[in-house]
């Protein structure tokens, strides 16, 4: 059994938005038995007897599984989730068999709700189980590095959150293994248009012999209705299970086999998608209605049949050249269909900005049809171009508001907002992100609240997440693709539905602790508020009075109190039903609250408290966040995996790439500073040079078929790395890749897909696209493959390297790239109109330099290697002179294993 865990091979998968499992230390003995591994072809190494075994298990008979060409088994695929009093807990389980005569991976990939917290992982490989723990960050890489130092087999876990969240593992395992993996997570389901919405994430990606999903729901306020749309498709029409008492549901769904199929010759499944379940309570106070269980209480607060209250909303539309194309022909359509929701009551106006801010009305005006008609023609007419001033745009539009508010034009009873649209940064007008956000907090005052959409991939989402929340605003991301008019449409009715314009709790503090709120509680988009805190159970009498709320035209008061009493009967009578629901729902509103109250503290005092208080919550409550991981281990504690939050998902990488674009990303100073080199085919450039590392990366040119507008365009043909201290080279040419280690050679070609292991030294070829080189946790290196057309009368085939500003180098690291692992300090200042109007001009002072630099976009080509994404940095021109040390030709080395010159 041992020697079958001593041969899991774990490695990083480069991708956003996932967790990735990764192992930095190849074992020796596996080292010993593989130096390749082609998909496709048998590997060299084989069980001691010689033969492919398989073990035994109480599976049952697994060889009539449903299998790709990858021989690969998904016995069983299970979701259980339990709702108790708006809390789930859910756990995904997948059992996996590899039916095929060679070792190979074996994914675990699913999607985790946004703003859910990770409380369990485990993995059993043949009967040998990995369990986890939560443990304060810089323990838990401590006990990770001296596991690595010891030679154990180790990994690390990293996430990058989107909308979704992905946790991914891929575990390459030898034939006729079978392993389980099991994630839990927990998450407070919100009320959003008059119900609660649970949303399983279904994407097994292969037809399973037994598929589950199991939903239990116990609510002591009592169900109202329970509802499961159709969002799988017609597929699974009558498949779906539900059965309803007072206070409980249970929903099933239990395809066969026969009916996840696509067709009935098909061998893919049909379950892709999203598993929803809608519900919503009983709701006989107005009041709210207070839990109390175990020393602690929550207080549910959404009163129905309320008269909407005016609207005074404004709408921010980014019109930069970058939402060309889909993205503004979609946002035009949602904003046709959200101006249409408008009522009588309701004041509006719309700013449109690229480089310039432009206003279809000064001032608000009524939302009459033939106003919103107006509105809805001049939103017809926007034709994308320019630069994206998002400063000006959003003050502009508070001095509307502030004005119309000091000469008396607002209701009294209405609320207002702001709802901005965008998909980048600023890139002309003030560019600092930290004084966009003080300019707009100081602008609004407070008086109302400000809600952003981030449209796309590229957009800084945790920016417009920080200026939302300073004012009592959210932010959402949505991506640019054939959803974006309905996910615009979502947002908006969720922002647009004010039940109250300020509320107002009081809890009898002799008996009420630790009281924490959800957000949107001065003026809240969703339809519910949700307050948690201790109780002092022996004082519950000062608890009858214990809410007064304040409404628009209302006093509302709770007339009752729940019997704690049959409340504590009820739950302790129902399996099912969570113990600790109350305790769990305080943590989880108290951790998301503090970690708003963190990226808005106007001291680095007062975050480093806040910090501490969200790490203890984290060791207490058992769960991941920003501030703790996991560690994953087997029972002897022999096998040591991390998993790690996030690092910060806007770090880029620096990268060379097309013909030969420089992006070098700043940590410090997070910017893009970009150059070009240009230089002549045959020439190698040195990229890093580290002789403390003893690593060296050098690329050499290879020019166009013939030159256009007087002008050769070169790019990277080959690209050579050179671990020294390990003996080992490797070249990448656009042909294949080679692994040298003195006179023992080994290759690779494009066409294949598979992985070479060398002295802890891994090597993943993904076919015909990329390159991954793993040196322990230390560094990694991706070579991108850029093919063209091969009658193409100009372009060539070429590489491109991405190099990850994690990587440790040494201070003695220099080369084009390498030189920047010691950030130089750069001051960007003065910025001015360019010649073009959406490429602005600056003064940069760096290494005792003033440069003239320019604004505008490279592309990264590691999410799209066709057409790339737009990466904002300020362009360095005469090929990076006076940002680089010396001139591009001091980077000229004689071969493609060189270190550079010392000076």
């Amino acid at each position: 059994m041992k020697h079958l865990v001593c041969l899991m091979v774990l490695y990083l998968i480069s991708e956003v938005g996932s967790f990735d499992l990764v192992i930095d230390e190849i074992p020796d003995e596996v080292e010993n038995l593989i130096d390749v591994e082609i998909e496709g072809f048998p590997p060299v190494s084989k069980t001691r007897n010689g033969r492919y075994q398989r073990s035994t298990s109480d599976w049952g008979y697994v060889e009539d599984l449903v299998e790709d060409d990858d021989k690969i088994g998904l016995y069983s695929y299970k979701v259980q989730s339990t709702i108790t009093s708006r809390l789930a807990n859910t756990m995904i389980q997948a059992k996996m068999v590899n039916n095929a005569k060679r070792s190979q991976h074996i994914v675990f990939d699913v999607q985790v709700p946004k703003g859910a917290f990770i409380d369990n992982f485990t993995m059993d490989v043949n009967g040998i189980t990995f369990t986890s723990s939560i443990r304060e960050k810089s323990e838990a890489r401590r006990m990770y590095s001296q596991a690595k130092a010891k030679g154990k087999a180790a990994g690390i876990v990293r996430s990058n959150a989107l909308d979704m969240e992905n946790f991914k593992t891929e575990v390459n395992v030898p034939p006729g293994t079978r392993i389980q993996f099991e994630l839990h997570y927990q998450e407070m389901i919100r009320r959003k248009l008059s119900s609660y919405e649970h949303v399983i994430s279904m994407k097994p990606g292969r037809l399973a012999k037994h598929m589950e999903v199991d939903v239990r729901i116990i609510e002591p306020q009592g169900l109202r209705y329970v509802h499961v749309p159709n969002s799988l498709g017609d597929h699974f029409n009558g498949i779906t299970t539900i059965s309803k008492g007072e206070k409980k549901a249970h929903v099933s769904f239990k395809p066969t086999m026969a009916q996840q199929r696509k067709c009935p010759t098909c061998s893919s499944t049909a379950v892709d998608g999203n598993f929803v379940v809608q519900y919503d309570v009983n709701r006989e106070n107005t009041g709210g209605e207070l839990e109390i269980f175990n020393g602690y209480f929550i207080h549910f607060f959404a009163p129905e049949n309320l008269d909407p209250l005016p609207k005074n909303i404004l709408f921010v539309i980014d019109v930069s050249g970058s939402m060309w194309g889909l993205k503004m022909k979609q946002t035009i359509e949602a904003m046709k269909a959200i101006l249409s929701e408008l009522r009588a009551a309701d004041q509006f106006s719309l700013i449109d900005f690229n480089h310039n801010v432009r206003c279809w009305r000064d001032n608000l005006v009524s939302a009459t049809p033939a106003q919103v008609e107006d509105a809805k023609k001049y939103i017809q007419t926007i034709h994308p171009n320019g630069g994206t001033n998002i400063n000006e745009a959003l003050l502009r539009a508070t001095f509307i508001l502030n004005e119309a508010q000091n000469l008396g034009m607002l209701d009294p009873n209405s609320v207002s907002m702001i709802v901005l649209v965008s998909d980048g940064d600023p890139t002309v007008g003030e560019l600092k992100l930290t004084t966009i956000q003080k300019n707009v907090k100081q602008s609004i005052k407070d008086e109302f609240s400000l809600f952003c959409l981030g449209i796309g991939f590229d957009v800084d989402y945790d920016f417009l997440q920080r200026i939302a929340t300073d004012n009592r605003g959210m932010a959402q991301r949505i991506f640019g693709n054939q959803e974006t008019s309905a996910q615009m449409k979502k947002f908006y009715n969720q922002v647009s539905t004010p039940l109250l314009k300020k509320i107002q709790f009081n809890y009898p503090q002799e008996s009420v602790s630790d009281v924490t709120q959800s957000s949107f509680h001065n003026y809240f988009g969703g339809s519910e508020i949700v307050v948690a805190g201790k109780v002092d159970t022996e004082n519950l009498q000062h608890l009858e009075s214990i809410v007064t709320a304040t409404a628009a035209n209302a006093e509302l008061v709770m007339e009752t109190l729940r019997d704690v009493e049959e409340l504590d009967g009820f739950m302790k009578k129902d399996k099912y039903a969570d113990p600790e629901f109350t305790k769990k729902l305080w943590a989880y509103l108290t951790v998301n609250q503090m970690l708003a109250e963190r990226n808005t503290a106007p001291t680095a005092a007062l975050k480093r408290n806040i910090t501490k208080s969200i790490l203890q919550m984290s060791l207490d409550h058992h769960i991941v966040t920003p501030f703790t991981a996991m560690l994953i281990e087997n029972s002897e504690k022999d096998e040591i995996m991390l998993a790690d939050q996030p690092k910060d998902p806007r770090r880029g990488c620096c990268s060379v790439d097309n013909d030969p674009h420089f992006i070098i990303y700043l940590p410090k100073s997070q910017r893009n500073i970009c150059f070009n080199i240009n230089s002549e085919p045959g020439d190698i450039l040195n990229l890093v040079s580290d002789r403390g590392t003893g690593v060296v990366v050098n690329g050499q040119l290879i020019g166009a078929k013939k030159a256009e507008n007087k002008k050769l365009d070169t790019y990277f043909g080959k690209i050579g790395f050179y671990f020294k201290n390990k003996g080992l080279k490797v070249e990448i040419n656009t042909e294949k890749i080679t692994l040298k280690d003195g006179s023992y050679s080994i290759a690779l070609t494009w066409s294949d897909t598979g992985h070479i292991i060398r002295k802890q030294l891994l090597i993943s070829v993904k076919k015909e696209s990329n390159v991954t080189i793993t040196v322990g946790e230390e560094m990694s290196f991706m070579v991108l493959l850029h093919r063209v057309w091969k009658n193409h009368p100009v372009n060539v085939d070429f590489l491109g390297i991405y190099i990850p500003p994690e990587n440790q180098l040494s201070p003695e690291a220099h080369g084009l790239i390498g030189q920047f692992a010691s950030e130089p300090e750069v001051y960007i200042h003065h910025q001015r109109p360019g010649q073009i109007p959406e490429k602005p001009q600056a003064t940069m002072e760096v290494k005792g330099n003033k440069l003239t630099v320019t604004r505008g976009l490279q592309k990264d080509y590691r999410t799209d290697r066709v057409y790339g994404t737009n990466v904002q940095c300020w362009f360095v021109h005469n090929s990076g002179k006076g940002f680089i040390d010396g001139h591009y030709k001091d980077y000229l080395v004689p071969h493609l294993y060189s270190f550079l010159k010392k000076p």
